[in-house]
Order: structure tokens, then sequence, then C-alpha cells
């Protein structure tokens, strides 16, 4: 044909011709309308800027050390007079600001507490506010309770302490000496078990030393009344029941478990023995030579 080369000139042209209208387009839609006027900052006026550089009492007064200045009715007329002042100065278009009031004063102070604190309304609290006078924690009466209640000087806790320590690194040395750590700490958990429980005194010298003033063996623990000398010969033995005494004590007053056997072992006795009351109890472990037992 003879306008062939024509039209493809045409084709290849036309998508062209249409992008570059969508693009004209796009720019003319999006391109930001002048403003009428330009906007600058408005230039503060030498009256405010005077005033502004005056001190706080006055123009001819010293001002003082932020903080020391006292608070009395002529300084908070002064800073009602300056705010008046300051706001009758015309420096917006929006016309001068109302008269100050009461209520537009201590609007403007809340309002310039930005950051959390606020030293004018700051200063007026501390002359209108009274200070609050501390309530005492402690009274004749919760003094007099807490003497009932088993109160007890710090050198006689201290002294109890180690009478404690002391009683458990006895039963520890004499009845697990030979025992592996493991081992010892389990008969030292049957004695914190039994300090704990209703069934047997409160405390380890007293589950330890239970009954020994009533004769020969008839106590809980052999070496506590067997009539024998009760001082450890062994030294390194007894400074690894002392160094386990201090760390089982320390569990025991602040209520932490030993965890070596169960809370509700109370019971143990050697395998070289079969006593009589084992089979009334409930085998709960064995640990070295020694068997366990609960209720």
């Amino acid at each position: 044909m003879q306008f062939g080369w024509q039209q493809k000139i045409a084709r290849a042209v036309s998508p062209m011709l249409a992008i570059g209208a969508a693009a004209l387009v796009l720019f003319v839609t999006l391109s930001p309308a002048h403003a009428e006027t330009d906007i600058f900052p408005q230039v503060m006026p030498e009256e405010i800027s005077a005033l502004r550089e005056q001190a706080a009492l006055g123009a001819t007064a010293t001002p003082l050390a932020p903080g020391q200045q006292k608070l009395t009715p002529a300084l908070l007329a002064n800073y009602i007079e300056r705010q008046q002042q300051l706001r009758s100065v015309e420096v917006t278009l929006g016309g001068p600001k109302p008269a100050l009031t009461d209520d537009l004063l201590m609007s403007y102070i809340s309002r310039g507490s930005l950051a959390g604190s606020n030293t004018a309304l700051s200063a007026i609290a501390s002359f209108t506010d009274p200070v609050p006078r501390p309530t005492p924690s402690v009274s004749a009466d919760l003094l007099a309770d807490y003497v009932q209640s088993g109160y007890q000087p710090t050198a006689k806790r201290v002294e109890y302490a180690n009478s404690e320590r002391e009683c458990l690194a006895q039963a520890i040395y004499h009845e697990a000496r030979g025992e592996t750590a493991t081992g010892q700490r389990a008969v030292a958990n049957v004695i914190v078990n039994r300090a704990r429980s209703s069934k047997f005194p409160g405390s380890l010298c007293g589950v330890i030393y239970q009954n020994a003033d009533k004769g020969r063996y008839r106590c809980q623990f052999t070496f506590a009344c067997d009539g024998r000398d009760d001082t450890p010969g062994e030294r390194r033995a007894w400074a690894r029941s002392m160094e386990l005494a201090n760390k089982i004590y320390a569990e025991f007053a602040l209520g932490e478990e030993i965890g070596v056997v169960p809370g509700s072992t109370l019971y143990y006795h050697t395998t070289a023995v079969h006593p009589s009351w084992a089979n009334t109890f409930a085998r709960v472990a064995v640990v070295d030579s020694h068997i366990f037992y609960a209720p």
C-alpha cells in the first residue's frame, strides 16, 4: 500500500505521545498553587523587647538568684502588673489581649508547666499550703506489741543463730561425717524438716537434743545422749561440718527447701540396722549409708 510506512510511524509515535500527555496532566494537577501573599516572622516591637529585659522586681532592682526570693504581696503584685503590661502590647494580628483576671492568671501558670514543674506555681504553693508533718511509723502501742511478740536484742539473736549452727554442725559431724556432701545434706535435711513440723521442737537445737535429758539412749540422735564427749576429734571433718551447717542454717532461716529428700521426711537409720519402726513408715530415699522415711 502507498501509505504503509506512514501508518507504521504513526503507530510507533502514538504511545509516546500518550505518555507525554499523561505526564503533563499529572504535573499540572500536583503543582502547588502560588500563595497570594508571602508570610514572614513578625518583628517583636521595641516596647515589648525593652519590657522583657527588665528585672523581675522592676527596672532598677537587682534580681536575686532563682529560689532565693521570698514570695511577698509586693512580688505577686509586681508579677501581675508585669504580665498585664506584656499582654497589653500588640504583637499579633488578633488584637490586644483581654484583661488579666485571677482565673486568667491561674490558667497562664497552669499552661506554663509543660515540663512537669512550674517555679511560679511552686513558689505560690510553698507559701499558701502548710507543710505536712510526717506521721510517725512507730507508736508506743506498736512497740509494746513488738516486745510482747518475742522481741530480742541483736546480740541475743546473733547468739541464738550461732548456737543453732553449732548444734547442726555437731549433728552433721557425729551422724554423717563419713558420708558424701549429699549424704550429709540429707541428714541435715531431716533435722530441718523436723524443726518445721509441728510434731517436733521448732529449733534445730531443740530437735537435735530432744529428750537428751531423760537418760542414756532416750534421745532422738544417739550422740546427744550416749554419755560420750562430743568434742570433734577430726579437724578437717569438723571444718566441713561447720561450713555445711552455715549454708543449711541460712536456707532454714530464709524458709528455703534443702531439697535432698522430700519435706515430709522425718526419720532415717543406717543400712546396718533395721529398727521395728521402719515398717510403719514409707521409705522415700536411700542416700549413702542412710535410709530415709516419711510418715
